[in-house]
């Protein structure tokens, strides 16, 4: 089964520049779940140095994911990649 995760690679203090748009962002996950289109979101274990990432359902649900984010919008995001992943355990 196909998945599409997003990796985000932060802008610099993505904590400082985050914060004013979490709340934001945060609607927009949770939108993005109730839909059904996200199936996961996190941090690395250093998000300045190591980001965040996504799992969608698909292709055209990552792009709209990243095309709205708050994050990606307002430059808390520097730059992101969807790769497509083949869920083999699924």
């Amino acid at each position: 089964m196909s998945r599409f995760v997003v990796f985000y690679e932060p802008a610099d203090d993505v904590l400082t520049v985050g914060a004013p748009h979490m709340p934001a962002h945060s609607a927009h996950v949770d939108a993005a779940a109730e839909r059904g289109d996200l199936l996961a979101v996190g941090v690395f274990e250093d998000p300045q140095r190591h980001g965040s990432m996504c799992v969608l359902v698909s292709r055209e649900a990552a792009e709209r994911f990243v095309r709205e984010d708050p994050f990606v919008v307002n430059g808390v995001v520097r730059s992101h990649r969807i790769l497509e992943w083949h869920d083999i355990l699924a």
